[in-house]
């Protein structure tokens, strides 16, 4: 992704919105914002590395899938659907804006026991009640459908050909951020060191940059993603986010499938996909998967040639030949208590607002957060979709809004 020419200082000391961050989240929110017929202020976004070079957005596998187990997951997610295929609609209609493609080569869950396919047949319950195309398959079913996958250990899978797949989520979002500065939307390189609070700490006064320069503030976006917990310590907040690697590689086989690869979540973990017309693409954790350093984007080849290789030829024995053409390692934005976001204002600095921990859903949650988080600033409610479920309240409370479905 090419550097943004941004300046390092703003052009006034006062703004009624700063978004802290200026990737994909935070991106987002200011494009809804600027759009929004109701609101008249002045928004800053405050990114530390206009390249984005390791930003989360920037090392996404940018997919969007329905196949999760709560109602408000798969609701984001039908937006995100219904935005991607509607994409100039939404951004104005100008003949300018490209049209995205939403490539639907769907999900595939594979369970190989029973605790698990009886999670797949409750989540499908929740999917289908809500119009999403997810069917159960057998491993006869899915052997005839996709012949090249080893089944024999599989008791269930659960696949969708609906709205679920790849899109270009970085066109989406350089869109955001083009189409937000010409709406008057102010961004700056340089980073925040400092949230000042007002006397009895109730709300943000200010910000401090780290030229030196204070900006008031009348609304302070949190949109940091693996650094969400550092911005939020800075007003005395504690937030369970830490930044996880996951790491990618992109490959092609000797002997290529003769259908698309749907996003496959294997038994093992591990995540394979069909990665334009020849490739592929495979994706793990590490296997202790723990907090790393912000700077920590070292790959381990070693998963690979241990790991992940023997397991993907194991499920795909067309891909016992194979060769890696390229590989990277990037962060999840990992909430610790649930592995879902944090959206909305804190219950007591009311006027610091999260939108973090989306633990790799982010790209494909951000429309629908976006429109959301505007919707607050400008009206003090949710309205489009109701996210009082991910407020703060459950964090403070340790009590977690369970997702069953998490890669």
């Amino acid at each position: 992704m090419s550097a943004q020419l941004y300046p390092a200082t703003t052009s006034a000391q006062s703004f009624d919105v700063v978004i802290i961050g200026g990737a994909i989240i935070g991106s987002s929110i200011a494009w809804f914002l600027s759009q929004h017929s109701d609101f008249k202020g002045r928004i800053l976004v405050v990114e530390r590395d206009p390249s984005y070079e390791f930003a989360s957005t920037s090392r996404t596998n940018s997919c969007v899938r329905q196949q999760f187990s709560t109602e408000i997951n798969i609701r984001i997610s039908q937006f995100t659907a219904e935005y991607v295929k509607n994409f100039r609609h939404y951004m104005g209609g100008d003949d300018e804006i490209p049209d995205l493609t939403l490539d639907s080569f769907g999900y595939m869950y594979l369970a190989d026991n029973e605790n698990f396919a009886e999670q797949l047949r409750a989540n499908q319950t929740v999917q289908a009640a809500l119009g999403a195309g997810t069917k159960l398959m057998r491993a006869d079913e899915i052997k005839a459908d996709y012949p090249f996958y080893h089944v024999d250990d599989i008791l269930l899978g659960s696949h969708n050909l609906k709205d679920e797949g790849y899109f270009e989520g970085n066109t989406m979002f350089e869109w955001w951020r083009r189409s937000a500065r010409k709406a008057g939307v102010e961004y700056i390189q340089n980073e925040i060191t400092a949230l000042t609070t007002t006397a009895r700490g109730q709300k943000i006064d200010s910000v401090t940059l780290a030229t030196g320069e204070r900006i008031s503030a009348g609304v302070v976006v949190n949109a940091a993603g693996p650094r969400a917990a550092d911005v939020a310590g800075m007003a005395g907040i504690e937030l369970p986010v830490e930044p996880r690697k996951r790491y990618t590689w992109i490959f092609s086989a000797e002997s290529p499938l003769d259908r698309p690869l749907p996003l496959t979540i294997d038994p093992s973990g591990i995540h394979m996909r069909q990665y334009g017309r020849a490739d592929y693409m495979a994706g793990s954790p590490p296997q202790i998967d723990s907090a790393v350093a912000f700077d920590d984007f070292d790959e381990d080849q070693n998963i690979w040639q241990d790991h992940v290789w023997p397991l993907i030829a194991t499920r795909i024995p067309q891909f016992e030949a194979i060769k890696v053409t390229s590989s990277w390692a990037g962060h999840y934005a990992f909430n610790t208590l649930d592995h879902n976001a944090v959206l909305g204002p804190h219950p007591d600095v009311s006027n610091f607002i999260f939108a973090n921990g989306f633990s790799g859903h982010g790209l494909q949650q951000s429309p629908a957060v976006g429109r959301g988080i505007s919707e607050w600033i400008t009206h003090g409610a949710w309205q489009s979709l109701d996210f009082s479920c991910f407020s703060y309240e459950r964090i403070a409370a340790n009590q977690p809004l369970l997702e069953r479905a998490v890669i």
